[in-house]
């Protein structure tokens, strides 16, 4: 017949497939829950940013009104590369009646799909729309000026700028998720010590039975499965108990 794997080993074993166990399902919901806030922080962040890059886009474009009219090229500029300044802004610039650019933040070269007319220009509503420039994604918010007549204001805003936000906002919920793992860790380490001194106690008693010992009880007095366990071994022995006493009296 096999022997039994030594104690000490078997003890291990199932105290770790409870932690396991254990770890597996806590880390599997933290990652549900870590996924489905950054989901819905990622769409907060992008709806506050959209509304801080229409806000910015009026505002310049207001600003840029009466210079725009008056054809002042160098206030222009200084003014969009004020605006360009703000958190997250990838650059800002001013479109003409046409479409046109006549002043941006980038230097002197323009990205071929900046210098495009821009549908907000012939608009009186602000207008959105993503932007590939130098491989990153700019999500560019232009509105109108004097309602369209004279020109728009556009705000691109960096997309690693909502990532950051986005990662900022998580940071403390992955914390969170963590310190929870960690608990689990440790109640189901608690947990599968107090259940394995159980059974480890009723293989002793076990033992002690197929070795003859009949007189000493199980102990063990518990309303789940190892308190039935306990019972069914403890009426094992008292049953063979007392067919020994009729046998050694026959």
């Amino acid at each position: 017949m096999r022997e039994p794997p030594p104690a000490a080993r078997r003890r291990l074993g199932l105290q770790w497939k409870i932690m396991g166990g254990v770890a597996c399902a806590a880390a599997l919901f933290g990652l549900l829950v870590v996924g489905a806030v950054s989901y819905q922080m990622r769409s907060v962040v992008r709806r506050q940013l959209d509304q801080r890059a229409v806000e910015l886009a009026m505002n310049l474009g207001d600003s840029a009104a009466a210079r725009l009219l008056r054809g002042e090229s160098l206030e222009l500029h200084a003014l969009i590369a004020k605006y360009s300044l703000a958190p997250g802004v990838a650059y800002t610039l001013i479109r003409d009646s046409k479409g046109a650019v006549v002043a941006h933040s980038l230097g002197s070269g323009l990205p071929p799909q900046l210098s495009e007319a821009n549908s907000s220009s012939f608009s009186s509503d602000a207008q959105q729309r993503n932007v590939q420039l130098d491989g990153k994604t700019i999500y560019e918010t232009s509105a109108p000026i004097l309602q369209g007549r004279i020109g728009s204001a556009s705000v691109g805003i960096s997309a690693d700028s909502v990532a950051e936000e986005v990662w900022r906002a998580v940071v403390p919920i992955v914390g969170l998720v963590g310190i929870a793992l960690a608990a689990s860790l440790i109640v189901s380490l608690l947990v599968a010590q107090q259940i394995t001194r159980r059974v480890l106690r009723l293989k002793d008693a076990a033992d002690r039975v197929s070795k003859g010992d009949l007189d000493a009880s199980v102990g063990i007095e518990a309303d789940d499965e190892i308190g039935d366990l306990a019972y069914s071994l403890e009426r094992m022995r008292a049953s063979l108990k007392a067919s020994m006493i009729r046998l050694s009296r026959a």
